[in-house]
C-alpha cells in the first residue's frame, strides 16, 4: 500500500501524538511501535516517536492493509452469519492469528502482519474489535495449514456460550483427510494421550499427555491412500496429525508429522455441529472440500488406478 501523506500544521507536537490524533482508532503505543519500525517518515527520513513536528512538515504513513474497509475477502468466505456469530470457511495457508502473543491484546497490530483470518475480521467486521471481545470473537482454532469451518463469536454471550460447548465436547465436528497408506480396519478409535515431553520441540502420543480419542472411518481408498472422516472426540492441539501418525497413516502433506509431500496438507474441516446460543435449538453448517483438496485426491487416484 502507498504510503500516505500528511501536512502538519499548529504548533509543534510529538510525531506519535499527532498520528493518534490524525488516524482515528490506532491506540498510541501501536502508533509507536509503526514509527520504531520505519513506517512513519517525516520529510522522507524516519524519526522516533519524541520527534517534535513543526508547521510544513510531511508525515507519510505506511499501514499495509489498513484504510477502506475491505469486506470482499471474508464476506467470500462466510458459510453464515447472524446477529450472535458467523461461520468461514478458512483456506488451507491462512494462519488465524500472528505469531505475536501480544495480539490479543492490541489485535490492531494484525493489521500490519500478514494475512490472517484475525486481520481479515478486522477489516470487514470492525466491531469485533469495538465490543473488546476476548481474542476477536475466536471460539476455537484450526491449524494455519488446514482449511474449513470456523466459529466465530460476535457477543460477548455468544462467545461464552460456544466456549463452554467446546469446553464440555457438545461440539460435533467432522473433518476429511488423505492419509498414507490403508487403515486395516475401516473403522475405529484412537485413544492415546497428547503431550510435550522433555526434550522434544513438537507436541506428540506421550504416556503422560492428556486424555485425546479420534474416530475415523475410511471413505474411499487406492492401493497406497486413505480417504477418511475424522471425528475428533477431544479437541487438543494437533490432535488428528498426531494421532494419524500414530496408527502410522500420517496425512499427506504433514511434514511435520511424517507426511509424503503435496501442494498442501490434506486435512479439511467439512461440518459442525452446535447449539445455537440464542435460538436454543442444533445447528449443523457444512463446508465442501475445497478445488485444491479435490484435485490432490484425484490426481492420487489416478496415479494408483
Amino acid at each position: 500500500m502507498k504510503p500516505q501523506a500528511m501536512i502538519f500544521e499548529g504548533a509543534p507536537e510529538r510525531l506519535d501524538i499527532f498520528i493518534t490524533r490524525s488516524e482515528t482508532g490506532l491506540s498510541r503505543e501501536f502508533v509507536k511501535r509503526l514509527i520504531n519500525d520505519g513506517r512513519a517518515l517525516v520529510n522522507g527520513k524516519p524519526r522516533k516517536p519524541s520527534f517534535l513536528l513543526s508547521p510544513g512538515d510531511s508525515v507519510a504513513l505506511d499501514l499495509p492493509a489498513m484504510g477502506k474497509k475491505e469486506t470482499a475477502p471474508l464476506d467470500s468466505i462466510i458459510i453464515y452469519e447472524d446477529k450472535d456469530l458467523l461461520a468461514v470457511d478458512k483456506p488451507a495457508g491462512i494462519p488465524v492469528h500472528p505469531n505475536d502473543s501480544n495480539w490479543e491484546r492490541r489485535p490492531e497490530t494484525c493489521l500490519v502482519s500478514e494475512e490472517t483470518l484475525v486481520s481479515m475480521l478486522l477489516k470487514a467486521r470492525p466491531a469485533l474489535g469495538d465490543n473488546m471481545l476476548p481474542r476477536m470473537g475466536l471460539v476455537h482454532r484450526l491449524d494455519r495449514d488446514t482449511s474449513g469451518l470456523m466459529l466465530v463469536a460476535k457477543t460477548l454471550e455468544a462467545q461464552t456460550a460456544l466456549q463452554t460447548q467446546f469446553r464440555e465436547r457438545l461440539v460435533e465436528k467432522t473433518y476429511v483427510g488423505v492419509v498414507g497408506g490403508v487403515p486395516a480396519k475401516k473403522s475405529g478409535t484412537i485413544d492415546a494421550p497428547i503431550g510435550r515431553a522433555s526434550g522434544f520441540k513438537k507436541i506428540k502420543v506421550w504416556e503422560y499427555g492428556r486424555a485425546a480419542q479420534t474416530d475415523f472411518l475410511i471413505t474411499e481408498k487406492t492401493k497406497k491412500h486413505a480417504l477418511l472422516e475424522i471425528y475428533p472426540r477431544t479437541g487438543r492441539t494437533n490432535q488428528i496429525r498426531i494421532h494419524l501418525e500414530f496408527i502410522g497413516h500420517p496425512l499427506v502433506g504433514d511434514r511435520l508429522y511424517g507426511g509424503e509431500r503435496s501442494s498442501r496438507l490434506l486435512l479439511h474441516s467439512r461440518e459442525i455441529t452446535f447449539l445455537h446460543p440464542s435460538k436454543n435449538k442444533k445447528m449443523t453448517l457444512k463446508a465442501d472440500l475445497p478445488e485444491d483438496f479435490r484435485r490432490e485426491w484425484t490426481k492420487i487416484k489416478k496415479a494408483e488406478k
